[in-house]
């Protein structure tokens, strides 16, 4: 399989995180791309009409977009091991992918509107409104932190990515003074061994 690759995209991290935890990764050749809000790239176009990253070419020639897809193909593939089955457990595990992927999705409008835009265009009160999002789903992920344990899924998967991004690229949002129990977790889950190999480089 052929995945289009950034080092520094969350998305791409997530499913680089599911493939290492499952056991895939070396079944994954990383392509380069050059993903942008603006320009295309032509050579991602080709294989989806989204041409956005991650997209997962597969043995046979088809292509898959978006992370939540290509993590749940990983992981069947691997036989079913960071999807909960039918049950509270797997509206649990989506509802947190889903609420970490709305982080992340605040987050990088935030980051398209600093610099994609040139400085007359950008909207003060856009931004506000993306990071009241981002702060809001960190006080909820805070309330939930002492139950997440030791628990791997692709709930907790999607939150680490998401946190991650946060200190890449938005340093400036100090979470971890509002969110300790939630710091507390990440400090944990963030030495497993699928977290340390997908590191992006510093911003």
């Amino acid at each position: 399989m052929k995945l289009f690759h950034s080092h520094s995209s969350p998305f791409v991290r997530k499913v680089m995180v599911v493939a290492h935890e499952l056991g895939l990764a070396e079944r994954l050749e990383l392509l380069p791309s050059a993903v942008h809000p603006v320009k295309r790239d032509r050579s991602v176009l080709a294989q989806h009409p989204l041409a956005q990253v991650p997209t997962l070419i597969l043995e046979t020639g088809e292509s898959l977009a978006d992370s939540r897809v290509i993590c749940e193909y990983l992981d069947a593939e691997a036989g079913g091991r960071l999807f909960p089955g039918q049950g509270p457990a797997r509206w649990r595990a989506l509802n947190e992918q889903s609420t970490a992927d709305g982080v992340l999705d605040a987050a990088l409008l935030i980051r398209y509107e600093l610099t994609a835009r040139p400085e007359s265009e950008r909207s003060a009160a856009w931004i506000e409104g993306q990071t009241a999002k981002i702060e809001s789903a960190l006080a909820w992920f805070e309330e939930q932190a002492e139950a997440f344990g030791e628990r791997v899924d692709i709930g907790t998967i999607a939150l680490a990515c998401a946190l991650g991004y946060l200190d890449l690229r938005f340093s400036d949002i100090a979470w971890r003074d509002d969110a300790p129990r939630l710091a507390a977790w990440f400090a944990r889950f963030g030495e497993r061994p699928a977290m340390v190999a997908t590191r992006p480089p510093a911003a």
